[in-house]
């Protein structure tokens, strides 16, 4: 699915940015963005979008007001309050604001915010179609920040996965990229996608596995085209019998 985002800021510049980063989400499939509060709340009637990302501080009608009038609709947008101050987030909450996201905005940080709003809005939807909302798949692509520019890993791509601090090392065939997010967090939201915790800090993708191998001191490594990885020996048995039932399946070395 892709999302219809609505984008709203005073502030030209800050409005720029914040539609230049929404257009680059691999979840966003358009973007509307508006100067004008009252321009933003006839659109916002009109209906068709997903989501918006509100300031907060706007002259005429703040972003605050503008989620309350939200609130009424019988269906109302995903809403996600982007601001420089941090004193309005317990008043954003309590309008029903899905995130509250801090000027300037880091690229993992709206990532975060916009996993949040697809997990919703796919809830929603599925349960409109009475889907099961656990079915509902979330953060298939995760937002990576270098030398000022922001790209996409899609999670198809990962082999692996490597814990380092508070941030993750994302192993594809094509390089390494580190994103800030815990690996328990990625965990949770992978689990179901064929992410299996194989060792304290690592995570590997079962399609990925090409081969089980003993290292040098009879330990075991999991092979994948991204390299190998330790596999703990409390973990070695469920792996092997996820990966027999994953061959079975035919779903190895896609």
């Amino acid at each position: 699915m892709s999302l219809r985002v609505l984008a709203v800021d005073d502030v030209p510049p800050a409005l720029d940015e914040l539609t230049r980063m929404l257009k680059g989400a691999p979840e966003v499939g358009e973007v509307t963005s508006l100067g004008d509060p009252l321009a933003a709340v006839k659109s916002l009637l009109a209906g068709g979008f997903d989501a918006a990302f509100l300031d907060i501080a706007m002259p005429g009608l703040d972003g605050l007001e503008l989620a309350g009038l939200l609130s009424r609709l019988a269906k109302p947008p995903a809403i996600v309050f982007v601001t420089a101050y941090n004193e309005h987030a317990v008043s954003a909450f309590g309008v029903g604001a899905v995130d509250y996201v801090l000027k300037p905005i880091r690229a993992e940080r709206l990532a975060a915010a916009l996993t949040k709003v697809n997990r919703m809005v796919l809830a929603l939807r599925a349960e409109a179609d009475g889907v099961v909302p656990s079915t509902v798949d979330t953060m298939t692509a995760l937002a990576v920040e270098s030398d000022g520019r922001t790209s996409y890993v899609h999670r198809d791509d990962v082999q692996f996965v490597e814990a380092h601090g508070d941030y993750v090392r994302l192993h594809t065939r094509h390089g390494v990229h580190e994103v800030r997010m815990p690996m328990a967090r990625l965990e949770e939201y992978w689990e179901d996608c064929g992410f299996v915790r194989i060792h304290r800090g690592f995570l590997v993708a079962l399609h990925a596995v090409r081969e089980l191998r003993s290292d040098s001191v009879g330990g075991v490594l999991a092979h994948t085209g991204a390299g190998d990885v330790p596999v703990s020996r409390r973990h070695a048995r469920e792996l092997r019998e996820r990966l027999l039932r994953a061959a079975q399946r035919g779903e190895l070395g896609r």
